[in-house]
């Protein structure tokens, strides 16, 4: 069972970028997909990303261009930079992880991010 913590939510002005971490517990298993979602207040969960060990990864429409995902596989963590950040960013975001797409299994606590005007 793969643990997942997410750092690194704070408010920050539009345009502004963040990194967000998601430290795994462990090794994961070469067909172990990792991803994130967002929740905004009154809205539900959306996905953000996901990536694949073999590197491939995806964006919903939204983020594309402007977020991007990657794993440092020395430190156990995955990524999303984000920038260009936008006042519809505002979400708690969530690390997930599972063996399908979108991952959906595992998920961490949350941390939240603000974009403010």
């Amino acid at each position: 069972q793969v643990q997942l913590v997410e750092s690194g939510g704070k408010s920050v002005q539009t345009g502004g970028s963040l990194r967000l971490s998601c430290t795994t517990s462990g090794r994961t298993y070469s067909s172990y997909i990792i991803g994130w979602y967002r929740q905004a207040p009154g809205k539900e969960r959306e996905f953000v990303a996901s990536i694949r060990r073999s590197g491939s990864k995806y964006y919903v429409d939204s983020v594309k261009g402007r977020f991007t995902i990657s794993f440092a596989s020395a430190a156990n963590t995955v990524y999303l930079q984000m920038d260009s950040l936008k006042p519809e960013d505002t979400a708690v975001y969530y690390c997930t992880g599972g063996s399908t797409w979108p991952p959906q299994r595992d998920w961490g606590q949350g941390t939240q991010v603000t974009v403010s005007s």
